[in-house]
């Protein structure tokens, strides 16, 4: 995307009524009328805004019988999103914006999920924040050692008492298998990737 289309969506962005109107529209369709009067504004100055909206391409509109309807065009949104990032930081540097809000998400479960003393509150039931809880205990275990069953569910019981539910969960994710009662650390490699999840 050419810069001079990014400055130009960032200038028309710099208007905190036009950033509301966005922020109507992403909850849904809406008329003109009806942002004048969710906004508080007169309609000639909503439809001002809606001009330099739809000039930078920031929303897309519907005509029904003599009603005009407004919605986000929400790829182009995304896309300029994306070519900010790229252009200011490269390749490497959208990496590493998405690598600090994953690092930021990690944090905020472990804080959330786990008291001051270390123990597990309870197991998410959303599968990402599962898969950051599940990944945070394991790391505790020493790679390569054979654990007994016994030993496992002592060490699961330092965080929680339902050792059997993520004793299962640990298997089901792939960050051990078991063997005749013996469980063993998979490869990371192996491990259900929280990031991945969508």
């Amino acid at each position: 995307m050419q810069l001079e289309k990014i400055v130009n969506v960032h200038k028309v962005l710099g208007d905190p009524n036009r950033m509301r109107i966005l922020m109507l529209l992403g909850r849904g369709e809406l008329h003109g009328q009806a942002l004048a009067e969710k906004l508080s504004l007169s309609q000639p100055t909503v439809t001002h805004h809606i001009s330099k909206l739809r000039n930078a391409s920031l929303i897309c509109e519907r005509r029904d019988k003599n009603t005009i309807y407004f919605t986000l065009n929400t790829e182009f949104i995304q896309q300029v999103h994306e070519a900010s990032v790229t252009f200011i930081f490269g390749k490497e540097g959208e990496e590493q914006a998405l690598e600090t809000i994953d690092t930021k998400l990690k944090t905020s479960v472990i804080n959330n999920f786990f008291k001051e003393n270390g123990k597990l509150n309870h197991l998410p039931a959303q599968y990402k924040k599962k898969l950051i809880v599940l990944e945070h205990l394991v790391q505790k275990l020493q790679p390569g050692k054979q654990y007994q069953e016994k030993e496992i569910n002592h060490f699961i019981q330092q965080f929680h008492e339902d050792y059997a539910t993520i004793r299962r969960e640990f298997i089901m994710h792939q960050f051990m298998y078991r063997d005749n009662g013996v469980y063993v650390l998979n490869p990371q490699e192996m491990w259900s990737k929280w990031e991945e999840v969508k």
